[in-house]
């Protein structure tokens, strides 16, 4: 009889919810954008490396395909003949079909956390974080350290010529071999800033640009430097290309410049580049024997110029690589904040609108917090209220569906804003360090309401009636006065480092570094319901009937229909596993994640999908 009953029940879903049988994880058609980290040119082959993997593009950034690595975040990639190879954190991939496949190549790479990828004719190096240079010369099938005199293990950048092979590190400077890395010597007489994370050669001469220096340049292989950055006004340099006598830098916060004279002189070019953190750049042929370069933002995806940087234009289309922290339904509208923004669909992603004039878009990190202001961490509802919580650069309101913003901080005296709760009509804001706010007028003015609450960096906020929770790195507090004093509740919750929560009927969920939480009495007691949960870093949650999702950082969503009792995975389809965010939009779950846009699921498939694996 208990079989019949929940056969029953799954088929009443499925018709309540419309779903289509045997459906899976669809990718949205964006938001577009993201992380970019390399780029490598292959003829008519352009590749690009994201946080969310390799993508191609055959037309010159007119659009964009996935390639076969769609998970890892790429950092170098590197070409040499039909060979491409990518340098990720876990190790060197190598595609021999323009990244169609994609095969590990790591043996003898003692350190796979790879930062840098050069080719000096069938040597191929590789550069790490924490490993110094590694040398293969069989297209990564074996690797050998290569360290003799390298004084750091940390190498940022590569830069071949003729013989030479240059090593930029993180904090030492530039290295010099003149025998394909089997010794090195260190040449930095005059190099007074020496994190160095771009090099480039222009015939006889070497450029590198550093972070806090701005770009050095040395006429003799490296033996002295000299400082070159008259008109330049950021000296936080992240990307270097050469075109003829042009040499072109990107820097993290004033965008791209141009010199014509070997750096004696430098102009911003940056007519059209929305997004002035800049972390590579390219030159290729446009196939019409004029010159494209391309420069690749933290944030903003890829923009394009057709006239030496006098202009851009952005060219993501297909370029599904951002980040999406948070998730919010507005009616008809689906809302995604990215490491960038907002953007709008009012079709469930079958396209997507950028809805952030206003927003702070200048992705440039502010290294005494947290990360750049215009990565949204946050997004919630208040009638045709939006309110979008900001990485460091606090809330912001808009009342047309994100076509316009306003910053509404008055009082808000910590604007690293990672969660938003609304209660009728309190809004309240969770910081990154200063606990909770709390505005009464939509934002027009903030007051802190901190009383007893003992870990002030709050993470996630729920409301249940008249309680108000706050997941902090350090356990739930309950508030039953909107904030005025807080209570620790915690009895039972053995990881208190609270990435999400949820309200599901008088039930309380946890989302935590080590899986899910239940309490059926406001957060007096909690109990773990990880039961089928393979991978327990949850970090969203989301509530439809009696279906709870999960949301897990590297375990894709997992589906409970009985209250956290027993996990189910619904992942089929689902090529992006780092799950930042969740959302039920109609009929249709929606996962946020890192480096992959925004995904759609039918509900009812996968509640016949967990019914079926029960």
């Amino acid at each position: 009889m208990q079989t019949i009953r929940s056969v029953l029940v799954l088929f009443l879903l499925s018709l309540m919810y419309g779903g289509v049988a045997h459906a899976q994880w669809v990718q949205t058609n964006g938001p577009y954008g993201g992380k970019i980290s390399s780029f490598a040119v292959s003829g008519a082959n352009l590749f690009v490396g994201t946080s969310g993997g390799v993508f191609l593009s055959t037309n010159s950034g007119t659009s964009w395909s996935a390639t076969g690595m769609a998970r890892a975040w790429v950092y170098p990639l590197a070409v040499r003949g039909t060979n491409l190879f990518a340098g990720t954190e876990h190790g060197v991939f190598l595609s021999t079909d323009n990244g169609t496949s994609w095969t590990a190549v790591n043996g003898g790479l003692t350190n796979t956390d790879v930062t840098a990828i050069a080719v000096r004719g069938t040597n191929l190096f590789a550069g790490t974080y924490n490993g110094g240079v590694f040398r293969s010369t069989n297209d990564g099938t074996s690797w050998a350290a290569i360290n003799t005199g390298l004084t750091t293990s940390g190498v940022s950048a590569f830069a071949v010529s003729g013989t030479n092979l240059f090593a930029g590190t993180f904090g030492r400077g530039v290295f010099l071999s003149t025998n394909d890395g089997t010794s090195w010597t260190a040449v930095n007489s005059g190099l007074t800033s020496t994190g160095v994370f771009a090099l480039a050669v222009s015939g006889t001469n070497l450029f590198a640009g550093t972070v806090g220096g701005g770009v050095f340049l040395s006429t003799n292989n490296g033996t002295s430097w000299t400082a070159v950055n008259t008109g330049l006004t950021s000296t936080s340099v992240r990307a270097l290309a050469v075109r003829g006598t042009d040499l072109f830098v990107g820097t993290c916060g004033s965008g791209v410049f141009r010199s014509t004279n070997n750096g004696t002189n430098w102009t911003a070019v940056n007519t059209g580049l929305t997004y002035v953190c800049v972390h590579a750049l390219a030159v290729s042929s446009n196939g019409a024997g004029g010159t494209n370069l391309f420069t690749g933002t933290d944030g903003g995806g890829v923009f394009l110029s057709t006239n030496n940087g006098t202009s851009w234009t952005e060219v993501n289309t297909g370029l599904a690589a951002t980040s999406v922290r948070a998730l919010a339904v507005r009616g008809t509208n689906l809302l995604a904040g990215i490491d960038g923004g907002v953007f709008r669909s009012t079709n469930n992603g079958t396209s997507w609108i950028a809805a952030k004039d206003g927003l702070p878009n200048l992705s440039v990190p502010d290294l005494s917090r947290t990360g750049p202001e215009s990565w949204v961490y946050a997004l919630a509802v208040s009638g045709k209220n939006l309110f979008a919580g900001l990485c460091t650069g606090g809330v912001f309101l808009s009342t047309d569906n994100g076509t316009s913003w306003m910053a509404v901080n008055n009082g808000l005296t910590n604007l690293q804003v990672w969660a938003l709760a609304v209660s009728g009509a309190n809004l309240f804001a969770g910081t990154y360090n200063k606990g909770v706010f709390l505005s009464t007028n939509n934002g027009s003015s903030w007051s802190m309401v901190n009383g007893g609450l003992t870990n002030l960096q709050v993470w996630a906020l729920a409301v249940s009636g008249t309680n108000l929770f706050a997941g902090t790195a350090d356990g739930v507090f309950l508030s039953t006065d909107n904030g005025s004093s807080w209570t620790a509740v915690n009895a039972g919750l053995r990881n208190t480092r609270v990435f999400a929560l949820a309200v599901s009927g008088t039930n309380l969920l946890a989302g935590t570094a080590g899986g899910v939480f239940l309490s059926t009495d406001n957060g007096t007691t909690w109990t773990a319901v990880n039961a089928g949960l393979t991978s327990t870093s949850v970090r969203a949650l989301a509530v439809r009937d009696a279906n709870l999702f999960a949301g897990v950082d590297g375990g894709g969503v997992f589906l409970s229909t009985n209250n956290g009792t027993s996990w189910a995975a619904v992942n089929t389809g689902l090529r992006n596993t780092r799950v930042f965010s969740l959302a039920v939009s109609g009929r249709n779950l929606l996962a946020g994640t890192s480096g992959g846009g925004v995904w759609r699921r039918p509900l009812a498939e996968m509640v016949e999908a967990a019914g079926a694996a029960r």
